[in-house]
This record gives structure tokens, C-alpha cells and sequence, in this order.
């Protein structure tokens, strides 16, 4: 560093290495110097005020709305003296950039804060709200945290002779993802999550209880996506001494807040069981979250660099890629992954650096499981919702609160704006499906191209004149009221809007209900598929009666977030490179079992279905 730029400290942060200095002009004069303290270090650098050099910070504040273009739209400026950050929240966030960054550097030089800049939703979000305020409120303990895992991650790193992976979850089933890496000198956790459609200890969370030490000896702990059956565990770790860093994109820290909440209000009234953790627990965890966009390289141990890349299935939903040791082994983890057209995300990625060992999703796995072709499927989709609504009856659409929701929304949405259609019913959507698609519009840049376009142009989908909210609105006025549409979670009806729906709508033949998503085995809505049609329920009175479903059954396929199996072999087979051997998990018995075959038939490599707790030394 030029002795001009005064440089008081530097220290490790996190992922980072952060260099503090009183004179940033000075840095700036050399714009080569970043990149040669990233290259030399090999690690991502930032380069900050010192906090005795800082600006006043109202007076930074007039300083940074004098520099800004009032077409940003900015909501708002909050400081977070720890860290010398200032949190622009803007409506358009490229006009806070200015051209290749130029805004950023006149707000850095002008006043001493570094601007993060973070994009406000098109629809208002209290869970990203309480994100955002919680960065800012609790940045001094954040500091204390991050500077503890930095200092970890660059120890010099010990050198392993071994890795193995332990299956701890959803090997030959599908819910309560967990997977042990280990190494003499690394413990790092893929996936945490349950299975939602039971309370019974032995089926509903991972096997941590063989992990062979304690929480607080883990290093790392990484999560693929926002899906209960992924994450939904996680806030126990941090009830029972786990005090570390958790990995994953943004989009997925947001949606872990809003989800887990969520399952310690319905735990008891769908599994009938107390969540394992409390609110708390869950803003411990998301003190803890570390973001990692797609493709950095990131350092979780001293031994072990992650990297993260598109999986395609929901928003900011990933595969992991491990580099172990200096080249002592590299393994992918797909998470759960799409290899096929959506809507709402690209396919998944098929490019990696190098790979030993690949762990892929078999959800859809088995012989049979042959999606029919998607545009027969949305015109489909769309006929039965007419003669439903010819008859003066509504449609309940059971979804995921994230990814299948938002992807039927684009399909409806699609044939209201087509001209000629004649499509124009209305859509209520209840419970977390608002809240969950005010995330993808914090985080267009994780979506298609042309639809990341119209939300950055005011013309989003997610707020067509179509939808109407039913937050508010009592469910019984929209069942007794004009023909429509109803999208409700849960998707597998254990639980949540979807199932209120049914108690008032299942006896009524003019109704239908259609199925658009996977149904678990223990699931009511796998019993209602399979041709279940007296439904015990407790009454308000607290007795059992039956409710019979005498509504139009109907599944529609084409819509999941899974790859189907020619769209999981078609991903194998353009792997790059090909993986030495592959391990199918997170499918029901046979099918993990069958795209295994499958898979080894057509690589020629070692391919099978591990069981849970089965241990596989990689290297």
C-alpha cells in the first residue's frame, strides 16, 4: 500500500480481508491496486475508512442525497459505524452506481463510508425489512463474529490425507437434507433440513446424534436453498452450541427467516408437534449468515474453498462445489436442481472447475418419471381452471410458498396479457406467497433475463391487476364468492391456508382442486392424489368427522422445480467435467435407486444410492 493511503489496521473479516486507512483519495489514484492486493492475498479485499477519518454522519447524509440522482428513487440511508458502511436502499440501485461505479467512489471519497447498495422491493417485504434493520442494529456483535471467523479460515492450513462424506438425511427418501464432510481438519455441513410432514423424531430430523462430536466443533455449515426440507433444522444447531458461519446466497438468508418462522407457528397444528427451536434461535442463525453470490470463491476452512453456482430450482437456490486441499479432491452437491425449461430461472450450471465426486437429487428419478411437454401442460392447467369457472365453481392450487407459487403466477399471468385468451379470473394469492415473491423482486438479477427486465421496469408479473391479495380478506368470502383462482400453501396440504381452503371447499362438486408439485408419501395431499376421498378432521369442537371430497381431483404436471429423469440424466451427461462416480440422494427408495443404474449405465462410472448413515471415504 502507498504510505500516502495511512494504513491504521488490517484484519480478517469473514470472507474478507479488510484494510483501514485515512487517506482513501490516495488509494484510489492507482486503480490497479485492488486488484494486485486480491491477486498477491487470494482472498477478497476491501479497502475502508478508518472510523476516526469518517464524516459526520448527518452531514454525510445531505453529502450522499446531494450525489445521488433523485430518479434512484432511495428509501433509505442508514450507517453502520462498525464496519464504515453506509446501506443505500434504492428502487433503482444501478442509478447509486453510476457508471462503472462512479457514484460509489464520489459517495466513498466525499464522505469516508463505503455505500452498500441494496435494491427495495417492488412490493413491500417485512421479512427483508427486519433483514435489513437487524444488519444495521446488530453490526457491532457482527464485527466481534466476523473478525473470529477470518481469523479461523486463514490459519495455515494442516494437510488431510483423507475426506469422507457421512449421510445424515434424505438418502432414499426425500426431506431432512444433511450431508458431513469431513477431513482430519475440516467439519462442514451441507443442507440441515426436516421433513415437514412429520413430527416423529425418527423420520422428521437429520441424525446429528451421529455426527461423533460436538455442534460447536463444526467449521462451517452451507445451505443449498430456501426449503424447509434444506434449512428447516438449522436454527436447532444454534439452540444446542453451534456458534458459526452459515453459507449461502441472499436470496436464500431471506427466505430462511420467513419460512422458519412460519413452521414454529404451524409445527403444532399440522405434525402436531412444538418446533425443536424458537424465534430466537432463528435470529441467532441469521446473525450467523455469511452471503456468497454466485461464483466467488470463497475460503470456509482453512483447507476447504467453496464455490456456489445456479441450480435453477427455486430463487437463489444453489449447487456446491468443494475444492479440498490442494487439489486433494473436489466434490458438487446439486441441492435440489432444475435441468429444464421454468419461467422463473436459467438451468442449472453444467460447468465446473474440476469434480471427483457428484451428489445429485433423484426426486424424479425413477423409470417412469417423464414430465409431458410443458406448453400441452399450461394450456391444460388453464382449460380446467375454465370449466371449473364456467360451472361457478374456484380452483384451489396447493404450492410451495416459494418457487412453484411464483412459477404458476407467471404462467396465469402470461394468458391474462395474451390477446384473444379470454382469461380473466381472478387469482388470490394467501398466506407467505406475497411475502415470498417481494423477495424475487428485491433479487431480479437471480431470475430470466426478460423477466429480471420487466421488474426492473415497473411492469412485474408479481403485481399484475389479476392478483388479488387475500391477506385480510376472510376465506370464506372468497369461496362463496365470484369464480377464481386460489393458490395457498402448503403444497403438500400438511398444514397452512391450503388445507382451510379444502375444509370449505371439498364438498362443493362445482370446486376443483389441482396438484401442480411434488406429494410426499406421508403427505394428505399424496393421500387425496392417490384417490383418498374420506378425509378424517377435527372439528371446532375438538371431535373427528369426515370430510368428503366430492371437488374435481386433478394433477397437472410440468410445473415442479425438480428435474424430471431424462432431464437428470441429460444433466449427467453434460457434466464438465464427468464426475469419477455419482451418488444419488433426495429420492424416494427406488428412484434414487434407479437413476443410479441409469446413470452408470450411460457414464460408465461407479453410480448408486447411498443409505443414511453410511459413511463414504472420497479420498
Amino acid at each position: 500500500m502507498p504510505p500516502a493511503c495511512g494504513v491504521t489496521k488490517v484484519e480478517p473479516e469473514g470472507l474478507n480481508v479488510v484494510i483501514y486507512v485515512r487517506n482513501i483519495k490516495a488509494f484510489y489514484e492507482n486503480d490497479q491496486l485492488i486488484k494486485q492486493l486480491a491477486g498477491s492475498l487470494r482472498k477478497k479485499v476491501s479497502v475502508r475508512v478508518d472510523p476516526t477519518a469518517l464524516m459526520d454522519m448527518e452531514e454525510a447524509k445531505k453529502k450522499i442525497e446531494s450525489i445521488i440522482s433523485p430518479e434512484a428513487t432511495v428509501a433509505s440511508i442508514a450507517f453502520s459505524p462498525p464496519f464504515s458502511e453506509v446501506h443505500i436502499e434504492a428502487l433503482k440501485p444501478g442509478l447509486v452506481i453510476g457508471k462503472g461505479g462512479t457514484t460509489l467512489k464520489e459517495i466513498i471519497t466525499s464522505t469516508g463510508w463505503s455505500p452498500v447498495v441494496l435494491r427495495t422491493p417492488t412490493i413491500p417485504s417485512s421479512t427483508l425489512r427486519g433483514v435489513r434493520k437487524s444488519n444495521i442494529a446488530d453490526a457491532e456483535d457482527r464485527k466481534k463474529f466476523l473478525i473470529g471467523v477470518g481469523k479461523k479460515i486463514c490459519q495455515a492450513p494442516m494437510q488431510s490425507e483423507w475426506v469422507r462424506a457421512v449421510l445424515l438425511g434424505a438418502s432414499r427418501e426425500v426431506g431432512r437434507s444433511c450431508m458431513l464432510v469431513q477431513t482430519p481438519n475440516s467439519r462442514v455441513l451441507i443442507d440441515v433440513g426436516i421433513n415437514p410432514v412429520t413430527g416423529e423424531p425418527t423420520k422428521a430430523y437429520p441424525y446429528l446424534n451421529m455426527l461423533g462430536f460436538p455442534l460447536e466443533e463444526l467449521d462451517a455449515v452451507i445451505i443449498t436453498h430456501g426449503h424447509m426440507d434444506h434449512m428447516g433444522f438449522l436454527p436447532y444447531l444454534y439452540a444446542y452450541g453451534y456458534d458459526g458461519p452459515v453459507y449461502c446466497t441472499p436470496p436464500t438468508r431471506d427466505l430462511m427467516g420467513l419460512l422458519q418462522k412460519d413452521y414454529i407457528d404451524l409445527a403444532k397444528k399440522s405434525v402436531g408437534v412444538d418446533a425443536p427451536y424458537g424465534k430466537k434461535d432463528i435470529q441467532t442463525e441469521l446473525k450467523r449468515v455469511i452471503p456468497v453470490e454466485y461464483g466467488e470463491v470463497v475460503d470456509i476452512t482453512p483447507e476447504v474453498k467453496m464455490t456456489l453456482y445456479n441450480a435453477g430450482h427455486i430463487i437463489g437456490s444453489a449447487m456446491v462445489h468443494l475444492h479440498i486441499g490442494e487439489g486433494l479432491h473436489n466434490l458438487v452437491h446439486s441441492g435440489d436442481m432444475k435441468f429444464g425449461y421454468t419461467k422463473l430461472f436459467e438451468p442449472a450450471n453444467t460447468n465446473f472447475p474440476r469434480i471427483e465426486t457428484m451428489f445429485i437429487e433423484s426426486t424424479y428419478g425413477g423409470r417412469n418419471d417423464i414430465t409431458q411437454n410443458r406448453k400441452e401442460m399450461e394450456d391444460q392447467l388453464v382449460k380446467i381452471i375454465n370449466e371449473t369457472a364456467a360451472k361457478g365453481g374456484k380452483v384451489l392450487i396447493p404450492v410451495f410458498a416459494v418457487g412453484r407459487s411464483q412459477e404458476i403466477m407467471l404462467v396465469l399471468e402470461d394468458y391474462y396479457r395474451r390477446e384473444g385468451s379470454g382469461f380473466n379470473i381472478p387469482v388470490y394469492i394467501d398466506g407467505m406467497v406475497l411475502e415470498a415473491s417481494a423477495i424475487h423482486t428485491a433479487y431480479p438479477e437471480y431470475l430470466r433475463e426478460g423477466l429480471e427486465r420487466r421488474i426492473l421496469s415497473n411492469n412485474s408479473p408479481f403485481e399484475s391487476p389479476m392478483l388479488k391479495v387475500a391477506k385480510g380478506t376472510d376465506k370464506k368470502e372468497i369461496v362463496d364468492g365470484e369464480p377464481s383462482v386460489i393458490l395457498a400453501p402448503s403444497g403438500m396440504m400438511n398444514g397452512g391456508p391450503s388445507v382451510e381452503y379444502l375444509n370449505m371447499m371439498a364438498e362443493d362438486e362445482k370446486n376443483t382442486l389441482i396438484f401442480v408439485g411434488y406429494q410426499s408419501p406421508l403427505s394428505l395431499g399424496h393421500k387425496i392424489q392417490k384417490g383418498m376421498r374420506e378425509i378424517p378432521v377435527t372439528g371446532e369442537d375438538g371431535r373427528t368427522k369426515i370430510m368428503n371430497i366430492r371437488m374435481r381431483v386433478e394433477t397437472v404436471e410440468g410445473f415442479s422445480g425438480h428435474s424430471d429423469r431424462h432431464q437428470l440424466m441429460a444433466f449427467l451427461k453434460n457434466l464438465r467435467p464427468t464426475p469419477e462416480r455419482v451418488f444419488t440422494v433426495h429420492g424416494d427408495w427406488g428412484k434414487s435407486d434407479e437413476l443410479a443404474k441409469g446413470a452408470g449405465a450411460m457414464l460408465k462410472r461407479e453410480c448408486r444410492a447411498p443409505l443414511n448413515l453410511e459413511a463414504i471415504r472420497l479420498r
